[in-house]
């Protein structure tokens, strides 16, 4: 029992990762505690909508561990284009020292759906990297563009990192946010 209330406390560190984009409203950055949760209340919500048959469960579970490497390695905004290989290999160092605080077999099975998440080869896999491309997303649209302001992002950029994850996973939510990102461009809520 010790070991597995360890590690629910070592989790709670996540609340203390800044992220880039600011929840509806507050001044104050989100935390990647919050973006887990919020992604995967989207995945519940988006899940008629998978571009093949899911198991939602499994999805959920991926985006609830998909990010607690953050713990060792800070957030890098999805929107970075240089570092990803090195950033990568410093997340599985974090999860496999994080999830190797629980007993077997849960410390296997987390490590397990995370790698699942980043190797992006099954329908759920290509599902939970549609929702976690499309928060920021969302969120930016909503904060009027906020960190591709903050941040220097281009509309190009944005559409180059989560278009062809978002289609993969949710055809049907790229239709819904191509739209808008082309209002946003028009708008000029994009950083360059």
């Amino acid at each position: 029992m010790q070991q597995i209330v360890d590690f629910i406390l070592e989790l709670d560190k996540l609340k203390a990762v800044t992220r880039k984009v600011r929840p509806l409203g507050l001044e104050r950055y989100e935390n990647s505690a919050e973006h887990s949760w919020q992604i995967a209340l989207l995945a519940a919500s988006l899940a008629p909508y998978a571009e093949a048959p899911i198991d939602i469960h499994r999805v959920i579970a991926m985006l609830l561990v998909h990010d607690i490497g953050e713990i060792d390695t800070g957030d890098t905004i999805v929107f970075a284009t240089e570092g990803w290989q090195e950033r990568k290999a410093a997340e599985l160092a974090a999860v496999t020292r994080i999830f190797g605080m629980l007993p077997e077999p849960q410390a296997a099975s987390f490590l397990a759906l995370w790698r699942e998440f980043e190797s992006g080869e099954t329908p759920e896999a290509r599902f939970a990297h549609a929702a976690d491309r499309a928060m920021p997303v969302l969120l930016n649209l909503a904060n009027q563009g906020q960190s591709w302001r903050e941040n220097g992002i281009s509309h190009e950029r944005v559409v180059r990192r989560i278009a062809p994850p978002i289609k993969a996973g949710c055809p049907a939510l790229w239709n819904y946010l191509e739209a808008r990102l082309e209002e946003a461009r028009e708008k000029g809520w994009f950083g360059a």
